[in-house]
């Protein structure tokens, strides 16, 4: 703990270690299953106590989940009260109507889908994955509050808001007493959008934190694609989130030039992306993924 900062989440008392592991990768049904504990055990010993995952992380949708529960169960059952274990519910995790978006039938029967799947009796943070034009808000805020009020969840977390919808979904759960602590949204030097959004304003004025994913922009903001594109990275895998035709040679370009502004202050690119998006106070944390426990390392 005392390697680490920590930072307020917010105007709450709930405070976030300035990076934190994100379970959307390499956490899945056919993932190294003694790596991903080798992970773990690498964050948490150097003071990363919040460890992100989501109802359909994997693939398969579930089994990251399944596979972080079965090393809480066996390596981390003492050391419950010291982590920080968030979890999501707003896309795809069932067939027919029932099984995404932010009905209040969804979202509480798919927490506890995971709780199950986790083997907790509770969660820290309980998020609301997308918003959801089709469903009443305050039908979405009060399954929140459900989560929360029952036991199952002890803070309400949004992801993928803008800014005027969290403003009227604060306004609600202020009104239910329920404690929102944290919007998680994309954010990067590639990805600036909640800039003109005016989502760190809302952040300061509603008192709730922002913690930040693909702060290296899913790897582009490291020195792997500058020379072209590695067979194992995400791009050569062929994975759905980073495609080949994203890095044109304009991208490529800006790469090169933020790697050589990184070199002259003395960091790698990737460094200088995660202390980019940390320069601001009203980001609580940034979630990084990784691959191996060296990465952690080096990351950290």
């Amino acid at each position: 703990y005392e390697a680490m900062i920590y930072r307020r989440a917010g105007a709450s008392g709930l405070k976030l270690p300035l990076l934190s592991l994100g379970l959307w990768h390499n956490f899945g049904t056919n993932d190294d299953y003694s790596n991903m504990k080798r992970m773990c055990f690498t964050a948490f010993d150097r003071g990363v106590t919040h460890f992100d995952i989501a109802n359909n992380y994997g693939p398969l949708p579930g089994s990251a989940e399944e596979n972080f529960g079965r090393i809480l169960r066996e390596e981390f059952a003492g050391y419950r009260d010291e982590m920080l274990i968030s979890t999501k519910a707003g896309y795809t995790m069932w067939p027919g109507p029932y099984g995404d978006w932010g009905s209040r039938k969804y979202l509480l029967a798919s927490l506890d889908q995971s709780l199950k799947r986790l083997g907790l009796p509770y969660v820290d943070v309980f998020y609301h994955h997308r918003m959801d034009k089709d469903t009443p808000l305050e039908e979405s805020m009060l399954a929140l509050d459900t989560a929360v009020k029952s036991g199952r969840a002890l803070y309400a977390g949004l992801s993928n808001y803008d800014s005027a919808t969290l403003r009227k979904a604060t306004a609600i759960l202020k009104e239910l007493h329920c404690p929102f602590v944290l919007n998680q949204v994309r954010y990067s030097i590639f990805d600036r959008h909640i800039e003109p959004d005016g989502l760190e304003e809302a952040a300061a004025e509603t008192g709730f934190g922002i913690i930040a994913f693909s702060p290296v922009a899913q790897g582009l903001l490291t020195d792997r694609y500058i020379k072209g594109i590695p067979e194992n990275s995400r791009i050569g895998k062929g994975g759905p989130f980073l495609r080949p035709e994203q890095l044109t040679e304009e991208k490529l370009g800006q790469i090169r030039a933020l790697n050589e502004i990184a070199q002259s202050r003395g960091q790698t690119l990737s460094e200088m992306a995660l202390s980019w998006v940390l320069r601001s106070g009203r980001v609580t944390s940034v979630l990084i993924g990784a691959s191996s426990p060296e990465q952690i390392i080096q990351t950290l």
